[in-house]
């Protein structure tokens, strides 16, 4: 879901700040189910916006203060984390930085614009990567993704509501991960931060000291820009970066070989259509949840598989 259509259903927005040591515009929405945190990148060459915000009358102590740990830590949090969060005495179990992060995704929600990604695309191809689901891969969350998201729930003795909930989003991402043999050794091994970006399949895994944090479905660079093999370390990031050979945006940019990175892209829906420059694609949610997670830490990066 875009920033903006977060903002005008739930209305009053606060940008509040820090990441890695360097101002992070974000997007606070307070609604009485909860308040939700965003780090949104500013536009090309835009300064970063602040408004203000007020509690709802309805939030409660536990909401209160769960809301501005996530400002503190620039992390996203859902009403229904929130609810959670309330009854286990105010402490956060499910935000941007929890293992294999998705929003909820439900009957009605559509894919329409790389602004606004509801991972319905992502939740289709992962089912039928999971033999849960042989529909057409649409960015709508119809009537037969309904019945795949049961048939897998039902698979995966989960609660069968039709919903992809977190606990649906975990496990889907978990057995949606291709080749895992493949994945180089050096990416499961048990020291710090790996970003592992398979070129054939068309995923980044994340690991952390040898375990799975999360995956992503990307893209990478066309045939006569492909993104280069090898192992590499991050060397410069820049939230708001703007390409200066393409003059696009490239937000939550993480730069790893030249002028190659990964970031959230401004023209992807599907990750299996059309090709990057070189750079290493992403949903602007996807790019900045890995943001959040790893802009503050040493993060290798391992290129790897034939070109696709």
């Amino acid at each position: 879901m875009s920033v903006r259509d977060r903002t005008a259903r739930d209305g009053k927005t606060r940008a509040v700040a820090r990441s890695a040591g360097r101002m992070v515009a974000t997007v606070t929405v307070v609604a009485a189910a909860g308040v939700t945190t965003v780090p949104a990148p500013a536009a090309a060459g835009a300064n970063l916006a602040a408004t203000t915000a007020t509690s709802a009358p309805l939030a409660t102590a536990a909401t209160r203060a769960s809301a501005a740990t996530a400002a503190r830590n620039g992390t996203a949090v859902t009403g229904a984390t929130l609810a959670t969060t309330a009854a286990q005495g105010g402490k956060p179990r499910w935000t941007v930085r929890a293992p294999f992060y998705r929003e909820f995704a439900r009957r009605g929600d559509q894919d329409t614009s790389a602004s606004n990604i509801e991972h319905v695309r992502e939740l289709q191809y992962r089912l039928h990567f999971s033999g849960a689901y042989n529909g057409p891969v649409t960015g709508y969350f119809g009537e037969l993704t309904q019945k795949a998201v049961k048939r897998y729930q039902r698979r995966e003795e989960l609660r069968v509501t039709g919903v992809a909930n977190h606990k649906t989003w975990e496990r889907v991402i978990k057995d949606s991960v291709r080749a895992r043999p493949k994945i180089p050794r050096g990416c499961k091994r048990g020291d710090g931060w790996h970003a592992c970006y398979d070129r054939k399949r068309h995923q980044v895994t994340l690991w952390r000291g040898g375990s799975l944090r999360n995956a992503w479905l990307v893209r990478g660079g066309s045939s006569d820009l492909k993104t280069r093999l090898g192992a590499f370390w991050v060397y410069k990031r820049d939230i708001d970066h703007v390409s200066g050979l393409y003059g696009s945006p490239m937000p939550y940019s993480q730069f790893f070989s030249g002028g190659q990175a990964f970031h959230g892209s401004s023209l992807m829906t599907d990750p299996f259509s059309g090709h990057s420059h070189g750079c290493v694609n992403m949903y602007i949610e996807d790019a900045r949840q890995l943001w959040a997670l790893t802009s503050a830490k040493r993060l290798r990066v391992h290129v790897y598989g034939a070109w696709s």
